[in-house]
């Protein structure tokens, strides 16, 4: 039922669970009108069907974009043929639509007003002509700017001098107007500049965003947002809600450099946050190099497969004009960008690594029992890899199997399937399965909380005169499901049935436990009669304890129903909490910067105290970085960090029976540093002493 009703109910009755289903009580969702409490908010009558609308989110942006192949060597011209071939190569009917020019295009002059100017002897008509002819093609234009004074031009000049002044700080706002009234859609917002002046990074694109909607105010022509401070801020924790897209890594090449496997995997490795990346938000990894000079077609298919499954933007960079068929063919594969741009929007998570750097990724897909399965072979020999039905969220009833690349259908397996995959490269699966069991937890429910000044009221003041549920047009309203199970440690899919019968996406903010919050969009459902429902991966501690809170603070929200919680096996791992403190390992804000030194902090559940004990003895967090005696530090006082995992001794942990956890390869044990209790307590090694702040329990 829709919370928002003018009493709160609970709901006796079996849980009906069936994939990606929620139960929602059709009779019971809001029609508004004229601000009268409607006659369907009184019936209480259960329905009797249940809804399969997966209401699809925008998708992550396709395109081309100019800086692998020109740098700085841009003009008109060269733009106007890629543009052209763009449509020529069939790369836009297969739904690469933006065509953006990075750096280079200006050269830093403003007029006595501050309006940029452009060298109209490198485009003539200025930049609106460009704009212009691009739209002509039936394609999207995108421009480039920098957060700071200076462009990365100037610190960085590749095929032109330094140009000073080309970054847009002191005129977010002005540039954002300027660029819509031109006709772009899409602007491309570097830091070279706010890195050099040591700016916030989160406080700055918060700012870019907001002139960005002023700016939208004056014109009605909003820019998309791609912001590009390389993942130093942890954008993933406050993208979602302020742009469509923020880097997560360094550039994946760089201008006279050669295309690399590592840089690759190195991107995909940093762009794995499966809790930012829903409702039309993404995690991007970089452009692509699939085409580009010293790439093989395998390379180049492994590099579409990662970025397919990780949801990832899909920004060619190759040039277009010279590239082969078979690259094309890689580009436009139906399968594989359908896979990336699964109207789900979500993203792949690891779920195993039986031997290492032998890894599968699975990603959650539109429909029912529908997943998508990456096989990536790390070593330099062909290897065997299996993906087991329960991993990936299903049951081990027989799935079907489809290789995506050969586009042959690969059979019917139970429990499992197997197949050989080559030195270095990855084979991309679909799997229609059955799902496995859920939870659904009611809005209305005696163990859920409904707060607000605006709760359980009929809006009279509302655009459409809508019963809105807790929000109205409080910034002081939240709904949150409590007593949440999780039967283990680890990444759930969390799907939520919502009403919104307005024409635009409303937005609600998310928090479980005490993690990072996250801004979630909700798409138009068509009427308030009509239900849907949107999918997030969240991550659980083990235990009936666990709480999601949705809130806002200055948007009208949907009115929400229920949340289906379902568990996806493979993710599954421990919280490692302190005897002595009953606080958990933890990093703080979610980073994953190598060298970083764990500490503690209050017991949330989410992915940064989550680790997973491998078959070779680590204890893995993310999926892909271990814990880790610095510098192989044996004395101690010897820092516990997070590092890539290497195979390397000093990332091998042994949990003993007593409690104690001891690094394998100096047999000191793992501590809070001083016997500390308090948050941010730094983790050591030290001699074992039995000491409660050297006990730790797996949960």
């Amino acid at each position: 039922m829709p919370f928002g009703r003018t009493s709160v109910t609970h709901w006796t009755r079996p849980v009906v669970v069936q994939a990606l289903i929620l139960s929602l009580a059709l009779a019971g969702l809001v029609a508004l009108g004229g601000g009268r409490t409607p006659s369907a908010a009184l019936d209480r009558t259960e329905p009797v069907a249940v809804t399969t609308n997966q209401v699809a989110v925008p998708s992550a942006p396709m395109g081309w974009a100019s800086w692998n192949s020109f740098a700085s060597s841009i003009d008109y011209n060269t733009i106007k043929a890629q543009a052209d071939a763009l449509v020529s190569s069939g790369m836009a009917a297969a739904g690469y639509k933006y065509v953006n020019i990075d750096d280079g295009w200006w050269q830093g002059a403003r007029d006595s007003n501050g309006k940029i100017v452009t060298d109209e002897s490198l485009f003539p008509g200025g930049m609106k002509a460009m704009a212009d002819y691009i739209h002509s093609k039936g394609l999207k234009a995108g421009i480039y700017t920098d957060a700071g004074k200076q462009g990365c031009g100037y610190y960085f000049p590749t095929t032109k001098p330094a140009a000073p002044n080309t970054g847009s700080e002191g005129h977010y706002q002005q540039d954002m107007q300027t660029f819509q009234e031109w006709g772009f859609d899409f602007v491309k917002i570097d830091w070279c500049g706010g890195d050099k002046e040591g700016l916030d990074q989160e406080t700055t694109y918060k700012a870019i965003s907001a002139a960005n909607d002023a700016a939208a105010a004056v014109t009605g022509h909003k820019l998309v947002l791609s912001f590009c401070e390389w993942g130093t801020g942890n954008p993933w924790n406050w993208g979602a809600g302020t742009a469509p897209m923020w880097r997560t890594s360094t550039d994946i090449i760089f201008w006279g450099g050669s295309p690399s496997s590592a840089n690759m995997l190195a991107n995909f490795d940093k762009t794995l946050h499966p809790s930012s990346q829903h409702t039309g938000y993404y995690n991007d990894p970089d452009m692509l190099m699939v085409g580009m000079n010293g790439f093989t077609a395998a390379q180049n298919r492994t590099h579409m497969s990662l970025w397919a499954i990780s949801g990832a933007p899909l920004i060619a960079g190759n040039n277009l004009t010279t590239m082969s068929t078979t690259t094309r063919d890689i580009l436009t594969n139906s399968e594989v960008v359908a896979i990336d741009q699964d109207a789900r929007g979500l993203q792949g998570v690891k779920v195993a690594e039986d031997t290492k750097d032998l890894q599968v990724y699975s990603k959650v897909l539109s429909g029912t029992g529908k997943r998508a399965v990456l096989l990536l072979n790390r070593t330099s020999a062909a290897a065997s890899i299996t993906a087991r039905w329960a991993d990936l969220g299903l049951t081990t009833a027989s799935a079907s199997v489809r290789n995506v690349w050969t586009a042959t259908n690969a059979g019917t397996s139970a429990t499992s399937y197997t197949t050989s995959v080559p030195a270095g490269e990855a084979v991309l699966l679909t799997v229609s399965g059955t799902e496995a069991a859920g939870t659904t937890y009611e809005a209305e429910s005696s163990s859920n909380t409904l707060a607000g000044t605006a709760a359980n009221a009929t809006c009279a003041s509302c655009s459409n005169g809508s019963l809105v549920g807790w929000i109205g047009n409080s910034s002081a309203n939240t709904l949150t499901f409590n007593n949440v199970n999780a039967s283990a440690s680890g990444v759930k899919l969390a799907t939520i049935g919502y009403v919104n019968g307005d024409s635009t996406a409303r937005k609600a903010t998310l928090q479980v436990n005490g993690q990072q919050p996250t801004v979630v969009s909700f798409p138009p459902t068509g009427s308030w009669t009509t239900p849907g429902t949107v999918s997030v991966l969240v991550g659980m501690a083990k235990g009936s304890t666990n709480t999601l809170k949705f809130s806002n603070s200055t948007s009208w929200a949907p009115n929400l129903d229920a949340v289906l919680l379902q568990d996806i096996a493979g993710t599954n791992g421990n919280e490692i909490i302190g005897v002595g403190s009953n606080r958990c390992l933890d990093l703080a804000k979610n980073t994953i910067v190598n060298g970083t030194q764990l500490a503690l902090w209050d017991c949330v559940g989410g992915h940064n105290q989550t680790f997973t004990s491998t078959s070779r003895g680590e204890l893995a967090v993310y999926g892909n970085k271990c814990l880790d005696a610095y510098n192989s530090g044996t004395a101690n006082g010897t820092k516990v960090i997070i590092w890539d995992c290497t195979g390397g001794t000093n990332q091998k942990w042994t949990v003993n029976s007593n409690g104690t956890i001891t690094n394998n390869l100096s047999g000191l044990c793992l501590d809070a540093v001083n016997n500390g209790t308090a948050n941010g307590t730094k983790l050591d090694l030290w001699t074992c002493n039995g000491g409660t702040n050297q006990k730790w329990t797996l949960n």
